[in-house]
């Protein structure tokens, strides 16, 4: 793989990985086949792209970096089922790229995610309702809080989130001697499988997010003096806790997505 002469941009967290047997590991694990389409984020300088492209019907390679852009296209050219795209995903049309590039079916994702803008990827992706599935390269760290339970320190709203649009699966750890340049901290692969409905029923999805942020705003707050920010009368709160069977001096860290979802629903139902 050609890369002479160029230089890792920290701002944009470019951290490469160059082993051939972890990059086929990482593909594997994917599980992209012949008639998967894929987006790639982060392409890099295409070690991970071209184990994918190999492997799948169709690729959509982002790439935010001009100068990776052209080692890219100068590595790849050989591949006729790779499209590279010059773009920030954040900004990316998400659907009009699937319906122009992929008949408007739903692909798969497959990553090295810069850690710096890791949450706001996840969430676009899931959002989307586009995915199959996403197989994302992320610090060890949001690993956890993805996958974290009830009542621990990793457990908070971006753990409620993930897991309402998809089923984690941590896959591997991966120490900071295997990128280049080293980063200061360990990376997980983690598969989110993406749900084809939500575990659990909610009345008003903006309303249940808006209850889950309101719970986690003051972690040490009791959940009736953190439910206070819904600008909700008291009385509504400590009615809406007795009939759900939550302690009116729990902390909001301690429910499950299904008493959230419960706890919403009431709260909703009692304000309407």
């Amino acid at each position: 793989m050609k890369v002479k002469g160029f230089n890792a941009k920290k701002k944009l967290g470019q951290n490469f990985i160059f082993d051939e047997n972890i990059l086929s590991k990482i593909a594997d694990l994917a599980d992209v086949k012949k008639d998967d389409n894929v987006i790639e984020i982060g392409a890099g300088l295409g070690t991970l792209t071209k184990k994918i492209v190999e492997r799948a019907k169709s690729v959509v390679a982002y790439e935010i970096d001009d100068e990776a852009v052209e080692i890219l296209k100068d590595n790849l050219r050989e591949y006729k089922n790779l499209i590279i795209l010059n773009d920030d995903i954040m900004k990316a049309d998400l659907k009009g790229v699937v319906d122009k590039y992929f008949d408007g079916n739903r692909c798969k994702v497959v990553a090295n995610l810069p850690y710096y803008i890791t949450s706001p990827i996840i969430m676009k992706l899931l959002e989307s309702h586009l995915m199959k599935d996403i197989t994302i390269l992320i610090q060890k760290e949001v690993a956890q809080r993805i996958c974290a339970e009830p009542g621990s320190k990793e457990y908070g709203v971006l753990t409620i989130a993930v897991n309402y649009y998809s089923k984690p699966e941590m896959l591997f750890n991966l120490p900071p001697e295997v990128f280049s340049p080293k980063p200061k901290v360990s990376s997980t692969l983690i598969k989110l499988h993406v749900l084809n409905e939500p575990p659990v029923f909610v009345k008003n999805e903006k309303f249940f997010f808006k209850v889950v942020k309101a719970s986690f705003g003051q972690r040490r707050k009791v959940i009736t003096n953190s439910l206070k920010s819904l600008n909700i009368d008291q009385s509504v709160i400590i009615e809406a806790l007795s009939k759900c069977g939550i302690d009116f001096k729990q902390r909001g860290e301690t429910l499950s997505i299904e008493k959230f979802a419960e706890l919403a629903n009431v709260i909703y139902d009692m304000k309407m």
